[in-house]
């Protein structure tokens, strides 16, 4: 008994969770999937007040799957780091799963976060995420084909990774429990950039992040230009808060968008008085453009989807412009800010 035991640990999933009556069911359906014994994982969900159907869904859920752990915990900070901690507060597990309500890990997917715990190659071990359109629109279909791409997202590893390596984060982590009592939970003063965050000080304390595509899941991207809008801003906005806090763990690519959107304001205003900026400012945008069309082309035609040709410049775009200009408005706010007032940010909404 002790053998089986220490072979199949106690898992705990946690999600946190908020309005999400559109995909919370695909989540449970594929956790419900699993490889791993069913009687070793039970379920905690940080819910954020949800004002949707979302509660109802779950609840529906548990009706017709009594034989799975499922509980639904109130996160009334409604933030994530919040609710990550709220949940693993509950949590019995000895190895926590992170997972997001926009997610589907994979059947073997918790087998496989435990499989490379157990053998030592990372204290917070993840996966690849395959992504898919939330909706089946044009704009969704070249929102999940840009947000998957070298282009948009940089060296973000996790996006399109195809051999186990070190790296400096991963999307939806799992650890030992002993690892929290070790650096700590989810730092509650960001509201995204989280997961990062907290890598960081796995890092530091001499731990490994260790991603292994042989951990799948798939992840919905945002299903309109709006909404990819307002997600890359905040990311851009958040992660100014965190290279605050953390100026070592800058990387040249997270620069690249603020340069640039800060090269196309100064050329535009430059040229009002110099004629010759103008041409500059063009010559830049029809580069830009070109490099665009350049990632684009091949995979609409790889895809048979023309649209993508287009729908994708302008994902890529929109991503590259948000992330810019939340990264820069935060950091004016930062460097006019009082050191106290720094620390009142959770005032931003999500």
């Amino acid at each position: 008994m002790p053998q089986e035991q220490r072979v199949t640990p106690l898992v705990s999933i946690i999600v946190p969770c908020y309005n999400e009556e559109g995909t919370i069911r695909l989540l449970l359906d594929a956790i419900y999937q699993q490889e791993y014994p069913r009687q070793q994982i039970e379920v905690i969900i940080a819910d954020g007040l949800s004002t949707d159907r979302t509660r109802q869904e779950i609840a529906a859920f548990q009706a017709e799957h009594p034989d799975l752990r499922l509980m639904v915990v109130e996160n009334r900070k409604r933030i994530i780091p919040a609710g990550l901690n709220r949940a693993i507060e509950e949590a019995g597990g000895e190895i926590i799963v992170r997972l997001d309500a926009h997610s589907m890990p994979y059947p073997d997917y918790v087998t496989c976060c435990v499989a490379d715990l157990l053998q030592g190659f990372g204290q917070n071990v993840g996966g690849v995420w395959k992504i898919r359109p939330h909706r089946s629109t044009a704009a969704a279909r070249a929102i999940a084909a840009a947000a998957a791409h070298p282009l948009g997202v940089g060296d973000a590893h996790y996006r399109f990774a195809d051999r186990a390596q070190q790296v400096d984060t991963v999307p939806f982590g799992a650890f030992r429990r002993e690892l929290i009592q070790e650096i700590g939970g989810f730092d509650e003063s960001l509201l995204t950039n989280e997961d990062y965050e907290f890598n960081v000080r796995v890092r530091r304390s001499g731990g490994t992040v260790w991603l292994d595509p042989a951990i799948k899941s798939v992840y919905f991207a945002r299903p309109s230009f709006q909404a990819l809008a307002r997600q890359y801003w905040r990311y851009g906005f958040w992660k100014a808060r965190m290279l605050w806090s953390y100026p070592d763990t800058l990387r040249w690519r997270q620069f690249l968008p603020p340069i640039f959107l800060l090269s196309l304001v100064s050329l535009a205003i430059v040229s009002l008085l110099f004629p010759a900026a103008a041409w500059v400012l063009l010559v830049e945008v029809i580069m830009y453009v070109f490099a665009l069309l350049a990632a684009s082309i091949p995979l609409a035609v790889k895809n048979s989807d023309p649209m993508l040709a287009i729908g994708i410049p302008a994902a890529i775009a929109t991503m590259h412009l948000s992330w810019g200009a939340g990264l820069i408005s935060n950091f004016v706010r930062l460097f006019f800010s009082r050191p106290k007032a720094i620390q009142n940010f959770n005032s931003v909404k999500r």
